[in-house]
């Protein structure tokens, strides 16, 4: 039986790295680059999306110079696990809230959130996040920088 890494070869590898340094180049440009046809490209541009490898294309934001200076990180301890999918739900209507994960460890939970200073932070996690039910409570790590952000494929 094939692993999942047997899924792809080295010119799938080569057509997600182009595109994770930028998602926007075209066919014809993957194609030159690893000097294939861009129906090659296409074919295994649709065969990756039906494995889900690549699901969608999406914006990288640039929270920052829209005036989202503050990132932090909220380790929430949720009251019961199986409130999870509920909390979910309503983080997923608070916009500062960019990520979310379910974790193993000291938390139930990791999210990532962006505001645009102190007050605005505050006001996320006392009036947004932790009013909700199911949270017992928060734990804030503010980011001071993001020293690594991987636009590469692992092997």
């Amino acid at each position: 039986m094939n692993s999942k890494k047997d899924l792809i070869d080295e010119i799938d590898r080569q057509i997600i790295n182009i595109l994770l340094q930028d998602a926007n180049t075209s066919f014809v440009d993957i194609a030159k680059e690893i000097q294939v046809s861009p129906g090659t490209i296409h074919v295994r541009m649709k065969r990756l999306q039906k494995l889900n490898i690549i699901h969608k294309a999406f914006l990288n934001i640039n929270y920052a110079m829209l005036g989202y200076d503050m990132k932090a990180f909220l380790g929430i301890h949720l009251e019961k696990g199986k409130s999870y999918a509920d909390v979910v739900q309503f983080l997923y209507k608070i916009p500062e809230v960019i990520q979310c994960s379910y974790v193993t460890g000291p938390y139930s939970m990791i999210v990532r959130i962006v505001c645009r200073d102190t007050d605005h932070l505050r006001e996320v996690i006392l009036e947004k996040i932790n009013c909700i039910e199911g949270v017992a409570k928060t734990e804030t790590f503010v980011s001071l920088e993001e020293s690594i952000h991987r636009s590469k494929l692992i092997d």
